[in-house]
Parts: C-alpha cells; structure tokens; sequence
C-alpha cells in the first residue's frame, strides 16, 4: 500500500469513528427530550432551548472529526 491508499483510509476511519459518538449522542439527546416534553409539555421551551444548544456542541465533535478527515487528506 502506497502513502496516498492509507491516507484516504485514515481520513475514512477519522470521520467514521469521529461521527459514531455524536450520532449515539444525538439520538439520546432527542430522545430523552422527546420523553421529557411528553411528561411535561409546559417546559418544553425550557427543555427546547437546551436541546438545541446540546445538539450544537453535538454537532461540533462531528465537525472537528470532519476537520481532522480533511487535514489527514491534506
């Protein structure tokens, strides 16, 4: 295997591995949202308000894996 092959599978298992945890993450954040806005729907603007500030840092940890992905690239 030449540099430029394991490159490109380092880059894959980067952004692979990288967006593994923020997918389980998100999927726990939505769901225990959607639970808590059922058992009390009159803070759901509370619990809104978090659950979109927890999905961005979320989403950031899936952003820095793609960086890095790219930098392997690079």
């Amino acid at each position: 295997m030449d540099v430029s092959s394991l490159q490109f599978v380092g880059a894959a298992l980067a952004i692979g591995l990288g967006a593994i945890g923020p997918g389980i993450g998100m999927g726990f954040l939505f769901g225990k949202a959607f639970e808590a806005i059922g058992r009390n729907p009159e803070a759901s603007s509370k619990i809104q308000l978090l659950v979109f500030l927890g999905a961005a840092f979320t989403e950031a940890i899936a952003i820095y894996a793609l960086v890095i992905a790219f930098k392997i690239l690079s």
